[in-house]
């Protein structure tokens, strides 16, 4: 992942906080900041599909969080003091976690869609679609996923052996 050239270029990274039974993402995270590339990371509205990308300040700032009742770290529904991604400068790139994946770039996410929506509102903003990257362990790798026409394709999909 390090070494990949979409990467290397971006200055603007969106990544998930992992779950236990994800890609562990805490190395990449940690070399965002140690390349003075910029890090957002999710903050899921539970009952609906909005997410926002939310900047973090540090790789230390993650003790910061809250948890959800998902498990997941994320900034509060009330910290208000962090950069959205798209109010800024957009993302250059997603890195995007998934329960599924065809090598056609189609992904199987937890259905609640909240990286479509925000693909899509990524799409409305002046800097464009940011490269989405899918991070994935082989075993993930289907023959086909279930999509619907709200699904978007990932651009990569990064597994080992790929």
């Amino acid at each position: 992942v390090i070494g990949h050239s979409k990467y290397q270029e971006s200055k603007r990274i969106a990544i998930f906080l992992s779950m236990p039974d994800e890609i562990q993402t805490e190395e990449i995270i940690k070399d965002i900041f140690k390349q003075g590339k910029e890090c957002f990371i999710p903050r899921y509205k539970p009952h609906c599909n909005h997410m926002d990308m939310l900047k973090l300040s540090s790789a230390e700032d993650i003790s910061s969080l809250t948890l959800t009742s998902w498990n997941i770290l994320q900034p509060s529904d009330d910290d208000s003091t962090r950069e959205e991604a798209l109010a800024g400068g957009g993302l250059d790139l997603i890195f995007m976690p998934g329960l599924g994946f065809d090598k056609k770039g189609n992904r199987l996410g937890r259905g609640k869609g909240y990286y479509d929506t925000y693909l899509e509102r990524c799409m409305k903003h002046p800097s464009g679609k940011p490269y989405t990257i899918a991070l994935a362990f082989r075993e993930q790798i289907c023959e086909s996923v279930p999509v619907t026409e709200n699904d978007v394709q990932v651009d990569e999909i990064l597994y080992e052996d790929c």
